[in-house]
Order: structure tokens, then C-alpha cells, then sequence
């Protein structure tokens, strides 16, 4: 007690010997005073505190049975402006009885429109200030949130009630704490509130148009991103945030108007995707975005020193995220550039890389690389990102000098990747790390060839952390039911099969692209290091997990390009570790049987519009581009198997597969079947014949001699039926 003022002392001891509201209130004038004064410390205002109660507090604000010498608005704003007061310390904030009174603050502050507050809006000012005070700390977060306060506060902003700013900044602070979990599955409220600030964006022409940038990009960066895409019909917003983003990038702007531009183009690409940029069907904005991104990367990273360049780690990873989705977008041949463009562009972008290359190998010879600041730490993986992203397309440039840095970014991507993997066996709260392995696998596709970066990737056991995050991917892509206690298996029993979320759904699509990635990079590895394939424990665990998983993978549509890889990449395996593979060894008849009902079912002739001629399925006619190639190595491999495996064609005439091909060609008319996809079936029925004696037989029951004849198949007709 003998840190608290005297004037403070005195005030709480005449307090707590009031017996009468009325008296206790006229004090309350005196506490005003006494709390807003420079000696009133934390114990003082704790004192004071606990010497009016919380309940007399909370019956001015509340209660309509107050004495009628004053208006009722009088009381409220002399019990806010003391709780004002109170709530700036933490001790009070978190208070119990404050944290109680939150829907009180709340109701003031949706009352603000009212009557009764046009000749008292300090009420509501006051108000604010309790729940940004409350929201400052951890528990009145917590409470905020599940009392509904962001919905709220998003109705009071799209309704322009008095002080929306107040409620868009509380917004701000909520959500930057709970991510995701801020909005409910109902984006209504979502909706609106975006459509309203983007308005303000696109209408408003003052400063405040910069500072409406970064709250929209801090609120839009929450939002639960599937079920928003899923429910843009009719919204406008997206077309409100263009406008108004195009409007400052033509304006003569400097970097404190251009910083939250770049902030919030970034973020809306991240959640509408590329084809934002093209709105209004050019692709001006487009380019124009892409060489600001260029330049501002380059300009931030020309020989300066680390700690000038980490300064701009905020601005540097927007502008990643924007170039990222233009290389990506680029990639896919869908923009159609002139020449001069397609030269601008490239020259931007290699300026641009070259700087990202030179800081991230000063990075790596520097102590910083070990920071542990979080802020240091995601700026480096942003920028391993970034030059992984622009690796995968630009397979030639800078060799010498990325495969001298390989082994650091490998380093930094591993890591992310195990960050993600203890992230998803835990309790999984808050976002979900970033796995910069997954991003950086198309570059390691093409570095899985080069002899200079296989050796890295190796050396680095870069293998061992590929096939863990096949099986990481694998478990997401391959989605299960939660488990139901057993004490609730019985009265469940007749509930309909749960579905996986929209954002489950997502992250499934995102596993199922990381699945094919990983075997592409997986199969090089298995081709281009033979004695690698045949002998290493970690391809033997490989094929292990292809031959156990394959056959478990549900037949859908969406799984049908990962269960072609995997039966392609599994073969290749076979081929090459096939003196340890047991005959009847269960798991392989198993995949074996998955595999050739991949292949078998590429192709018919039931499915043609012309009853003669082969066609592509139309389970596969969607996917045939990612599917192709893959079917024909499938095809080739078989044929290179089945001489070291010789038991597996038993599986090729029992499931009628063999059979199956011959007279499907039978069907197919004279001249009509392509080439390649003759040579892969004749090389394969003679591989048949040549190790399974009982195939001719069955081949010629099915009238092989004519398929032979009609399609000019020389090599099996002389193994069936001689010369």
C-alpha cells in the first residue's frame, strides 16, 4: 500500500464507508479525477477499483432504476470514462467482472445510431476504448471472440454506424490474433463487411484509401478462403479492390502509398488467385503488376547490406507472392504476349532473380541464416520460395551458382517441411507452417537429372525426406472418416458418411499435387541411380509404402492421376529390386492387381461413338494430358518386369487382362490404331508369351492370328504362329 498516492489513499477509504448510491456517485467525480491524474499508478487504480465494486459499475451502465437527478446517459459515461481508466491497466483488463461486461460494451457500442447518443458520443468512445483495452490481452480475446464481437463489429462497419473506424481497427486486432477461426462458416457477414470497405477503397481519394489497403489485406487474409471462392456469385468486392488497386498504381505514388498497394494486391492474388489480374479482360494490369514487382525486388536487393534488405522483409514477400502467381500463370501458355512484352518480361524477371540469388548466398555464409527472429526466419523461407518457384521454369541459368546454394535451401525446405509434419500430428491450432519443400519440388524434378545436383540431393539424403513427405501426403490426400469412440459406435451406426470440409477438400487437392511432384522426382531418381534403386533401405521402405497404399487409395476421379503415378513408380521399383521380391508375396499381388487395372482401363471401345475405333476412356479423357505419358512408361515398364518377375503375368491372364486387349483390337478397324499405342500392346503380349507358357493359348482362343494380321503386329504373330 505504500506505493499508492495519498490523495488515491484517502478517496478509496471515503469510498468504501458510502453507504448510499447516491453519495457513492457524487464520488465518482472526484475517482475521474483522481484515475485520469499522472500520480494514480496500477496499485492505485486497483485500489480504487476494488473500493467502488465492480457491481455499482456495472448497475450505472445497466440498470433504468437510477435516481432521476440525472439523465441515464449521464451515469453510463461516468462509469465508462472510470472503466477506461481501469482497463489500461492489465491486472484490470482481464479482470473477470470486466471481461463479464463485454456484451454491455458491445450493445453501447451497436447503440451508437440512437438517439439518445446524438448529444453524448463520448459514451461510445469510451466504449471503444474498454474493448480495444480488453482486446489487448489474451483473455478478453478469447472472450471478445466467443461473445461474437468480430461479426459484430463487421454489422456496425457495413451499417456506417458512428465511429466504424474504431470497429474496423478492433476487427483488425481480433482477427490477426485467431486467423480463420475469426469468421463463422456463414460468409455473409464476411462478404459485407469486405464489400464495404471496398468501396471505401475504390471510392475514396484521401490517404485514408492507404490505410484502408492494410486493414483489407490484414481482414482478407483471414477469411476461410474455400467456402468465400465457393459463394463470389453476385459479389462485387473483387471488382471494387481491382478498381481501386488500379487507380493507385496509375497515380504518381511513393513508397508510404505504394507499400500498402503492393500489401493488399498480394493478398487478394492469394485469395482470388491469378485471374484477379485480369478482371477487366487485359492484361495490362497484369505486366504492369509484374515489372513494379520486378523492379521493387531488384531495387530492395542491389548491394545493400543484409540488415538494410531484412528491414524490407514485409514488402520483399509481397512482392514474392505476386511474382510467384505470375511465373505460375505465365507457365501455363495462357497469356498471350508480344514479342517486345515477352522480352520486357523476361529481362524484369531475371534482373529481378539475380538479386534474390545474390542475397540468398550472402545469406547463407552469414550468421544471420540462424536467426532465431521469426521475422528473419520467414523472410529467408520466402525467399527460398520464391527462387524455387522461378527454378522450375528457368531449368538452365545460374547452375554453377544455385548448385553451390542447393544445399542451404534444402536445408531451409526440410525444415519447413518438418515444421508442417509436428504441426499436423498435434493439436493443429493457428496456421499451418508452409512447407517450401513442397513448392521447391518441380525445381528438384529438374535438378533430379542434372548429375551436379543429384550428387547434392543425395549427398544431403534428400531422398529419406522425400519419401516422408510422400507418406505426409499421402495420409492428407487419402482422407478418412475420424475414428468414433467405441462407446458411440452403436447409437452412430445409422448416421450418414461425414464428408471432408472445403477446407479439407483444399488441402486434399494441394497433397494429391505434392503426391504427383514427389513420384516425378521419385522416378528420376529411380531410372537415373539403378544401384541406388536396387540396393538403398530407403527405396526398399519405398516400394514398401507404394505396394502397401496403392491399393487402399479410394477409386475417385480426383485420385486417378496420384494412382497412376504410384503404379508407374512402384514398377519401377519392381524392375529394379526385383531379386528380393518374394513370389505370392500378398502386398505385391495386391498392387499388382491395382496397377493393371490403371492400365487396362486407359483404353476401350464401348465408349466410342464409332463402334471400331479405340478411344481414351472417359474416366481418363479429363486427366489424359497428366496421364499419358505415365500410361505408356507404365506399359514399357510392365514389359521390362515381367522377365525378372515372372510370376506376375499369372495376374495378367487371370484377371482376363491379356484376353481383354486382344479382343478389344479385334474390334478396332484396319488403320485406325495409333502406333505408339500398338507398339505398347504388342511389346507387351510378347513379353507375356515369352515368359508364361500358357498364354498363347489363350491369346489364339481369342483370335489373336486376325488381331495380328489387321494391325501388322509381326513380332507377336511370329511368337504365336511362327513364320
Amino acid at each position: 500500500m505504500t506505493d499508492v498516492p495519498e490523495p488515491v489513499r484517502k478517496c478509496a477509504s471515503l469510498l468504501k464507508g458510502i453507504r448510499t448510491d447516491t453519495e457513492k456517485f457524487a464520488a465518482l467525480f472526484m475517482v475521474t479525477k483522481l484515475v485520469k491524474g499522472k500520480d494514480c499508478n496500477a496499485a492505485g487504480k486497483k485500489l480504487l477499483f476494488e473500493a467502488i465494486g465492480f457491481p455499482f459499475l456495472k448497475k450505472l451502465l445497466v440498470s433504468k432504476e437510477l435516481p432521476s437527478d440525472c439523465p441515464p446517459l449521464v451515469y453510463k459515461s461516468v462509469a465508462l470514462s472510470i472503466l477506461t481508466c481501469f482497463c489500461q491497466e492489465e491486472e484490470l483488463a482481464t479482470h473477470k467482472d470486466i471481461i463479464d461486461a463485454i456484451p454491455t460494451l458491445l450493445e453501447t457500442v451497436e447503440q451508437a445510431d440512437d438517439e439518445d447518443y446524438e448529444d453524448n458520443l463520448i459514451v461510445v468512445s469510451e466504449a471503444y476504448s474498454c474493448l480495444k483495452s480488453i482486446a489487448s490481452h489474451e483473455p478478453g480475446q478469447q472472450a471478445l471472440l466467443a461473445t461474437g464481437a468480430i461479426p459484430k463489429m463487421a454489422q456496425i462497419y457495413s451499417a456506417q454506424i458512428f465511429q466504424t473506424d474504431e470497429a474496423l481497427h478492433l476487427i483488425v486486432l481480433l482477427v490477426e490474433k485467431f486467423g480463420v477461426a475469426s469468421w463463422p462458416e456463414d460468409p455473409t457477414v464476411f462478404h459485407a463487411l469486405i464489400q464495404r470497405i471496398a468501396l471505401d477503397l475504390e471510392t475514396d481519394h484521401t490517404d485514408r484509401k492507404y490505410e484502408l489497403c492494410k486493414i483489407v489485406a490484414d481482414i482478407l487474409i483471414t477469411c476461410r478462403r474455400e467456402i468465400i471462392l465457393n459463394s463470389l456469385e453476385g459479389q462485387i468486392w473483387p471488382e471494387s479492390l481491382f478498381k481501386g488497386c488500379g487507380d493507385i498504381l496509375k497515380a504518381k505514388i511513393g513508397p508510404k502509398q505504394r507499400d500498402p498497394a503492393l500489401h493488399l494486391i498480394a493478398t487478394a492474388l492469394q485469395v482470388l488467385g491469378i485471374q484477379w489480374a485480369f478482371m477487366d479482360e487485359q492484361k495490362s494490369f497484369f505486366l504492369q503488376l509484374l515489372q513494379l514487382a520486378a523492379i521493387e525486388v531488384r531495387m530492395q536487393m542491389d548491394e545493400k547490406k543484409l540488415e538494410t534488405t531484412f528491414k524490407q522483409a514485409d514488402l520483399m514477400t509481397c512482392c514474392f507472392t505476386i511474382l510467384e502467381q505470375c511465373i505460375e500463370y505465365m507457365a501455363t501458355d495462357q497469356l498471350d504476349l508480344e514479342p517486345k512484352e515477352k522480352q520486357t518480361t523476361y529481362t524484369a524477371l531475371k534482373g529481378a532473380f539475380n538479386q534474390v540469388l545474390s542475397v540468398l548466398t550472402r545469406v547463407s555464409q552469414d550468421k544471420i541464416r540462424d536467426s532465431a527472429n521469426p521475422r528473419d526466419k520467414n523472410f529467408i523461407i520466402s525467399t527460398v520460395r520464391i527462387l524455387s518457384a522461378w527454378l522450375a521454369q528457368e531449368t538452365t541459368a545460374m547452375r554453377p551458382a544455385i548448385y553451390k546454394l542447393l544445399p542451404f535451401m534444402l536445408k531451409v525446405a526440410n525444415e519447413s517441411f518438418h515444421e508442417l509434419k509436428t504441426w499436423r500430428a498435434g493439436p493443429k491450432e493457428g496456421t499451418p507452417p508452409t512447407d517450401i519443400l513442397r513448392v521447391m519440388l518441380p525445381a528438384i524434378c529438374h535438378f533430379a537429372v542434372e548429375d551436379e545436383a543429384r550428387r547434392v540431393l543425395f549427398t544431403h539424403k534428400q531422398d529419406e525426406v522425400l519419401l516422408e513427405s510422400l507418406e505426409l501426403y499421402f495420409s492428407i490426400a487419402h482422407w478418412k472418416r475420424p475414428p468414433i469412440p467405441r462407446a458411440e459406435r452403436l447409437k452412430r451406426m445409422n448416421e450418414p458418411d461425414p464428408v471432408p470440409t472445403l477446407e479439407q477438400q483444399a488441402e486434399m487437392k494441394v497433397a494429391r499435387a505434392a503426391i504427383v511432384a514427389l513420384c516425378n522426382v521419385l522416378m528420376n531418381f529411380t531410372v537415373l541411380e539403378p544401384k541406388r534403386a536396387e540396393d538403398g533401405a530407403t527405396f526398399a521402405s519405398l516400394l514398401k509404402f507404394v505396394v502397401e497404399n496403392l491399393p487402399e487409395l479410394k477409386d475417385t476421379p480426383d485420385n486417378l492421376v496420384i494412382h497412376g503415378n504410384l503404379a508407374v513408380l512402384g514398377l519401377l521399383l519392381l524392375k529394379q529390386q526385383s531379386k528380393k521380391v518374394k513370389q505370392n508375396d500378398f502386398s505385391i499381388c495386391r498392387y499388382i492387381q491395382a496397377t493393371i487395372r490403371f492400365l487396362w482401363d486407359a483404353y476401350n471401345i464401348d465408349e466410342s461413338n464409332d463402334p471400331t475405333a479405340l478411344v481414351v476412356s472417359i474416366a481418363y479423357k479429363g486427366y489424359w494430358s497428366d496421364l499419358s505419358e505415365l500410361w505408356f512408361l507404365g506399359m514399357q515398364t510392365m514389359c521390362g518386369v515381367l522377365p525378372l518377375v515372372p510370376w506376375l503375368s499369372e495376374f495378367a491372364l487371370e484377371s482376363g487382362w491379356a484376353e481383354g486387349i486382344v479382343k478389344t483390337l479385334k474390334k478396332v478397324k484396319i488403320g485406325t490404331l495409333p502406333a505408339n499405342v500398338k507398339s505398347a500392346y504388342e511389346d507387351f503380349l510378347s513379353q507375356l508369351v515369352d515368359v508364361n507358357g500358357d498364354v498363347q493359348e489363350v491369346l489364339k482362343k481369342a483370335d489373336a492370328l486376325r488381331v495380328c494380321r489387321n494391325h501388322r503386329m509381326m513380332d507377336l504373330g511370329k511368337k504365336l504362329f511362327g513364320d
